[in-house]
């Protein structure tokens, strides 16, 4: 399955700041022992910026539902979202399963905005509520999968059954194996004709997280402080808004990345998205953690992922699914950047050695007391390369054209032959 050819249905929001380009939401999980840490919580995801809360109930040490429901709900600054997770479904709360519906039912009475039922019980709550709901409470019934992520077709039968309970907005949270199971949310999110909340947890699926909003998604999720997270993968609600412009994203947004693995460490998106903003260009940067390169690319073949950052280990298997490859970049045998043209070819091109070969050559000049005007520091010199990958071919290709005498240094001998088959076939 590839997202080739979603059809994606155009919102413009104005918001105070500019054009918003999505209505989705930002929902920060508020979890806390007590009632009074929850609400400094909330008064905080407030100012971070998030649309809503949710309240975790079972991470609460000690709970009066009335009491505490009626504080929490009546005093929080933002709309909430009631979760009260059993163990069964990931969560915290191990006691009566009939006390635990009967506290979201109280949650409704009381006047939260959305109510959480995970789909295991939904038909039992419906029963039970024998259809007197409030008009303003929308009920989400969930479903979570901490394997793995379904085919298309079982995801498909799954949001149909949620359907059938009468759920008001549907969420469906499964697992990533792989950075393209996200593909398949959404496929499911971009057609679906009731509000959905579509999330594929753990590293491989973050992208999930970002893009829900590009792709439909009711809500995504929004940790109040970095790493303080109710699911695998989750992002802070600074980061969506600030480093990643989640306003501002929306069906036409352009996707861009940088692909690796590992890829946590990478800055990439600290620079191209503030780039991207200063200049008014809707794009997104993410964090891409491939394991297959060629896989990533069939699969998210949309005109809409559009260029790509290589790093560590994949600047060979890049360069093996270019369409097109620029000269020198074919010279090197290995790429770190690449994009889609207009007709989806992939064209491959090698700067790597542009910035590093500068770097070097300043740090010398600035030692030696030499101007740029006197040549390259580096003609006639011993130019050492630390490793025989891709990053490692295009330093020796820029020392060698500056006439430095390059030499390598590997772990594995097989990759230090085929390296100075290489370094000879530049000469």
């Amino acid at each position: 399955m590839t997202l080739d050819s979603i059809p994606l249905a155009t919102m413009d929001l104005q918001t105070a700041d500019g054009v918003r380009r999505n209505s989705t939401k930002i929902c920060a999980p508020v979890m806390a022992e007590t009632v009074d840490q929850m609400l400094t919580q909330a008064r905080k995801a407030k100012e971070l910026g998030a649309d809503l809360v949710e309240i975790r109930l079972d991470f609460l040490k000690t709970f009066n539902p009335r009491q505490d429901l009626e504080i929490l709900i009546k005093q929080c600054p933002l709309p909430t979202l009631i979760t009260y997770r059993p163990i069964w479904e990931g969560g915290k709360y191990d006691g009566d399963e009939s006390k635990r519906q009967n506290a979201l039912r109280l949650a409704m009475e009381l006047g939260a905005d959305y109510i959480d039922v995970e789909l295991q019980v939904a038909h039992d709550f419906y029963n039970a509520i024998q259809g007197k709901k409030p008009a303003k409470i929308k009920i989400i019934v969930s479903s979570h999968n901490y394997q793995n992520t379904p085919s298309l077709e079982e995801i498909g039968n799954l949001v149909a059954r949620i359907l059938a309970t009468g759920a008001d907005i549907v969420k469906v949270a499964t697992t990533a194996v792989d950075i393209t199971d996200s593909a398949r949310l959404f496929q499911i999110l971009v057609h679906s004709q009731v509000p959905m909340i579509g999330i594929v947890m753990g590293e491989k699926g973050f992208i999930s997280r970002i893009l829900s909003a590009k792709f439909g998604g009711f809500l995504t999720f929004g940790s109040i402080e970095a790493g303080l997270v109710s699911a695998p993968g989750q992002p802070a609600v600074k980061e969506l808004l600030e480093l990643y412009n989640f306003r501002q994203l929306g069906p036409d947004t352009k996707v861009h990345g940088v692909i690796g693995n590992p890829i946590g460490h990478s800055k990439s998106p600290h620079l191209y998205n503030p780039a991207f903003k200063s200049v008014n260009f809707n794009g997104i940067y993410l964090p891409l953690l491939v394991d297959n390169v060629a896989n990533f690319l069939k699969t998210y073949s949309s005109h809409d992922f559009v260029g790509y950052s290589y790093t560590i280990p994949h600047k060979e298997a890049g360069f093996n699914c270019c369409d097109e490859i620029d000269p020198i970049a074919k010279e090197i045998g290995a790429i770190s950047c690449m994009i889609k043209r207009p007709d989806g070819n992939l064209m491959g091109y090698n700067v790597d050695y542009l910035g590093a070969i500068a770097a070097i050559e300043e740090g010398l000049r600035a030692s030696n007391g030499a101007s740029q005007a006197s040549g390259s520091p580096l003609t006639g010199k011993l130019f050492v390369v630390m490793g025989a990958g891709g990053a490692g071919k295009a330093l020796a290709f820029g020392g060698k054209e500056k006439g430095a005498r390059v030499i390598v240094a590997n772990r594995t001998y097989g990759a230090v032959f085929s390296f100075y088959f290489f370094i000879f076939c530049l000469n």
